[in-house]
């Protein structure tokens, strides 16, 4: 009896940054249950092979074979063992960069804020429809098991009846002051700010569990921020939806670190609480249903790894089926959520200089 082999994808990882070092390192983890192969194939930095050695003695030392190093993206791109790029670069690039890895014939995996705005997000769509490729956000939060499971209690198994009200915060306390003026943290050119670095899982959440896929409605957005330097530090966006009432507050900011439990559910039946080290990495939640025990019934994920690799392992599915976009992050969700947070920074007043 034999087994067939697991699909095989390679890789070419462009950016050296902790966002990064946390993919390559996870789909490259020996699981016990593997769902793909990952091949690291080629890592890019913009400015020397030295900086990218370095990315891989410090965080892939042990990697066999050892990934091609080069000094420019457009090399990677060229390079023909590479089939999908990893995109790891500050928001102000993804544009240029996911365009030039669709020119090369690449599939690309971008990070979130997949662009700076909506209409960039349409401009690489369209760019990847027209060469045939396979593009996607790398929204990793939304593959998670836990995720998936959490959205069949609330909108099929109606585990705490019709949801209501939905509150979700990420902060992270990070110290601005002390950056250079170029950090993508600071650099209003790199789309810096919470709402697109951590914001944008707030809506997330806000928009999976306020929402189902039937009779979908789009909320009214009310929104303000607080901006220093021209960048918000906090985003505060209320998510109202007329026809039923259901509300979301959805929050981020730079300046406090968010609790352990970050998301909290409301519904006509009960409540669920969802908590873990921050918004984007979820590890549990509780269901307190009316009249039962007030400890709830708890319901644990812990991956395998930090759970970089479910949404690897879906890009690799979708290219081994030749599938050009993901039904779980979907090309027009994207487009979506850049819309969300197009609103929110006009009435907040946060821009990027691009916009100009």
């Amino acid at each position: 009896m034999t087994t067939d082999p697991l699909p095989t994808l390679n890789w070419g990882i462009i950016g050296t940054g902790l966002i990064s070092s946390w993919f390559t390192q996870d789909i490259t983890k020996t699981r016990p249950t593997p769902a793909t192969t990952h091949n690291i194939t080629a890592i890019a930095s913009s400015s020397s092979t030295e900086k990218t050695q370095a990315f891989i003695e410090k965080h892939l030392p042990d990697l066999s074979p050892t990934p091609k190093t080069y000094n420019s993206y457009a090399t990677l791109f060229a390079d023909p063992d590479v089939q999908v790029v990893y995109i790891g670069t500050p928001h102000g690039l993804h544009k240029q960069h996911c365009l030039d890895a669709i020119a090369a014939g690449k599939h690309v995996l971008c990070e979130k804020a997949f662009t700076l705005n909506a209409a960039e997000a349409k401009e690489v769509l369209s760019a990847a429809e027209q060469k045939g490729v396979f593009i996607m956000e790398a929204m990793w939060t939304r593959f998670l098991p836990l995720t998936l499971r959490l959205q069949e209690l609330l909108h099929i198994e109606k585990a705490i009846g019709d949801v209501r009200r939905v509150f979700c915060d990420f902060g992270l306390e990070q110290d601005l002051a002390s950056l250079p003026a170029d950090s993508r943290l600071k650099d209003p050119r790199m789309g810096a700010g919470s709402l697109l670095d951590i914001g944008i899982y707030a809506v997330t959440w806000g928009l999976l569990t306020l929402e189902s896929e039937a009779g979908r409605e789009e909320p009214r957005v009310i929104a303000t921020q607080s901006l220093r330097d021209g960048i918000d530090i906090a985003s505060s966006i209320l998510l109202h939806y007329p026809s039923t009432g259901r509300q979301g507050v959805l929050t981020s900011s730079t300046e406090v670190r968010t609790p352990k439990t970050f998301l909290r559910i409301e519904g006509t039946e009960g409540i669920i609480t969802v908590d873990g080290p921050a918004a984007s990495a979820p590890r549990g939640f509780t269901v307190y249903k009316k009249g039962s025990d007030e400890k709830g019934e708890r319901y644990d994920f812990e991956p395998e790894g930090m759970g970089f690799y479910f949404e690897a392992d879906a890009v690799a599915k979708c290219i081994a089926e030749g599938k050009r976009e993901s039904e779980i992050m979907p090309h027009k969700q994207t487009v979506r959520v850049l819309e969300l947070l197009d609103e929110v920074r006009a009435q907040g007043g946060a821009k990027f200089p691009q916009e100009e």
